[in-house]
């Protein structure tokens, strides 16, 4: 018999028997610390933890089975971090009153690494049995050839370290510390499990509300094909297209529509090189003209628009918005990055064909890589203003995350890089770039993003989405949530969420705990502050909004951006084209393949008419 524990309530559920054990899992996504040391939480965040949901489907299905035996009942908690304060002591005293249990902390990355290790530790001084998953653990423990430092910290505190993916192995690591007897290190990498039919993720409704209500997340499939440098993902989860079956995801959505559930942030790395993606989105379709409303947020690569129906079927499925890994315009940092898959000559059309189905579209811009400087970063930034119609932009700085190949490069070198793993969120230079001081870096980055979000471009995003059938308030609502995340509180927006706050007893460590005098008065001005900030870009940008749609002649604005591509693209005269002698070149190797199919075409076409 299952006893599911509510997130908050410490006496939910249906009474055991006397003769029942319980086993008590709690499940916790880590934050991680601000540039202050304080965590980062809010009251809602944007972004649901697909581990989180993940480990919570598992564990619904473990206690289902009766896996850990008749007689033993789970009960689950689970907590993300980045929307809760973690209740610590509660947490502490359910697992007292259990018969056994574990703590698992899920989805740990970098970033977020010295965070775990400071609850693991609070919860270890209790005796509780903790475990650590995710991306900082499996990235090392796939690329590294001894156990690095991070690590070991974990294993001395009697941590036990997970690694890989857990849908085939967290039945026995629930069942030995049913026994007592973790094991120091699950290293399961070399065992990537197959995904059809496998659990599918879930957040029950009450997790759900904490991001804001109709959001959730799930991964349709795992693995992608190309080899960039900084990535982690293909070094835990693989290159090989493993994915779920339309069946699994019909089965995942109706368990959600059920509760409200309706917005989706599909986890893919690239769900492009999803080997199932077309059944996939045809049952999606389907889903919704029974009524179901389904929309969601994809992550694809560059040449998705080459896939014959790809983008047409993602929109009648449900997609509202793609992130694309555009990363650069200039073919030498795209080189550097091992992203050879980009090709600049296809960018405008790629775009463009995203917005031809009314998708707003997201791209990844990278910049510290070694050709870069404060003056080609906004240059190239504003040459994607003029040439490039995209809607928002990500903009991060090169990270040797651990579990990439860049990492590994860097340490097996003995190059320096921070030791600070709070640092590895993408936002905080942590190697040696050899044109720029740290400083200097540092400094571009910030600036990167004022160069590309001015209230000029503003206005040309809001009239290029009119044209292409994107109502203009949809851009207004992406503007303040990227430029407003960067610009007032200083957080990237994968981190961001409603109204920020900051627990004065959550401090690092390292850290002294602030006088509660000076604290308060000094959060509540920043909060006044980032508050009336944001406000006022809103109200600016709604009033820019409401012009443009009062403009009669809207509707027949054109760019160059928006220029349809011509058939033959690589004639285009673009400033992208000519940057560098790489791009130079770049063009003419696509001029001079496109040359070589038409050839081909045209052979083709004389063998048919003579035959």
């Amino acid at each position: 018999m299952s006893v599911i524990a509510d997130t908050d309530d410490a006496a939910a559920g249906i009474a055991k028997p006397a003769t029942e054990r319980r086993f008590q899992l709690t499940l916790i996504k880590p934050s991680h610390y601000d540039k202050d040391g304080y965590v980062i939480q809010w009251w809602k965040a944007w972004i649901p933890s697909n581990s989180l949901a993940a480990l919570y489907g598992m564990a619904l299905d473990i206690d289902a089975r009766e896996a850990l035996g008749p007689d033993i009942a789970i009960e689950i908690d689970a907590y993300d971090e980045m929307n809760v304060v973690l209740p610590l002591r509660r947490i502490v005293a359910r697992h007292k009153a259990a018969d056994s249990g574990l703590v698992c902390l899920v989805g740990v990355q970098s970033n977020q690494y010295p965070r775990a290790l400071h609850i693991a530790r609070r919860l270890r001084a209790a005796g509780l049995p903790v475990a650590i998953g995710g991306f900082h653990v499996s990235g090392c423990l796939s690329m590294l050839p001894d156990l690095h430092d991070s690590l070991q910290e974990a294993i001395d505190l009697g941590c036990a370290l997970f690694a890989g993916e857990a849908e085939e192995h967290f039945d026995r690591v629930l069942g030995d510390a049913l026994k007592g007897e973790l094991k120091p290190i699950y290293n399961t990498l070399a065992e990537l499990p197959e995904l059809q039919g496998a659990v599918t993720p879930f957040l029950p409704e009450k997790l759900v509300r904490r991001y804001d209500g109709v959001l959730s997340s799930f991964d349709a499939g795992r693995g992608c094909p190309f080899q960039c440098s900084f990535c982690t993902i293909i070094n835990v989860q693989g290159r090989k297209s493993r994915y779920r079956s339309a069946d699994d995801i019909e089965r995942l959505i109706r368990a959600n529509h059920e509760q409200g559930v309706t917005h989706y942030f599909i986890t893919d790395d690239n769900f492009a090189r999803n080997k199932n993606w077309e059944a996939i989105f045809d049952r999606m379709a389907e889903l919704r003209a029974q009524g179901i409303d389904i929309r969601f947020l994809i992550q694809v690569d560059v040449l998705a628009h080459k896939i014959p129906g790809f983008i047409e079927k993602a929109k009648k499925a449900g997609c509202k918005q793609v992130f694309v890994g555009l990363e650069s315009i200039n073919p030498d940092n795209l080189k550097e990055m091992k992203k050879n898959q980009n090709k600049i000559t296809e960018y405008r059309k790629m775009f463009q064909a995203w917005r031809a189905q009314q998708v707003v579209t997201y791209a990844g811009f990278i910049m510290g890589l070694p050709n870069d400087t404060p003056e080609t970063v906004k240059r190239d930034l504003a040459i994607i203003q003029r040439e490039v119609p995209v809607d928002v932009i990500e903009i991060s700085i090169l990270t040797p995350l651990p579990g990439s190949e860049d990492h590994k490069n860097l340490y097996m070198r003995g190059v320096w890089m921070d030791p600070d793993l709070n640092k590895y969120d993408l936002e905080c230079v942590t190697f040696e770039h050899p044109l720029m001081s740290r400083e200097e870096l540092q400094q571009a980055y910030w600036d990167a993003w004022d160069h590309y979000y001015t209230f000029a471009h503003a206005e040309t995003l809001m009239r290029r989405a009119l044209v292409d059938g994107i109502k203009p308030v949809r851009i207004w609502q992406h503007l303040l949530q990227i430029y407003g995340a960067m610009r007032y509180e200083r957080v990237h927006p994968q981190q961001c969420g409603y109204f920020r706050r900051r627990i004065r007893r959550d401090r690092r460590p390292e850290l002294p705990r602030e006088n509660a005098l000076t604290f308060y008065p000094r959060e509540l001005a920043r909060r006044l502050r980032n508050y009336a900030g944001i406000g006022a870009y809103a109200w600016k940008l709604h009033r820019l909004r409401r012009r443009i749609e009062k403009d009669p002649a809207a509707k027949s604005y054109s760019d160059l951006a928006l220029t349809p591509v011509l058939d033959h693209g690589e004639d285009e005269e673009l400033e992208m084209f000519h940057l560098t002698q790489a791009a130079e070149a770049a063009v003419a190797k696509a001029k001079a393949e496109a040359d070589a199919r038409h050839r081909h075409a045209a052979r083709r076409a004389g063998i048919g008419a003579a035959e």
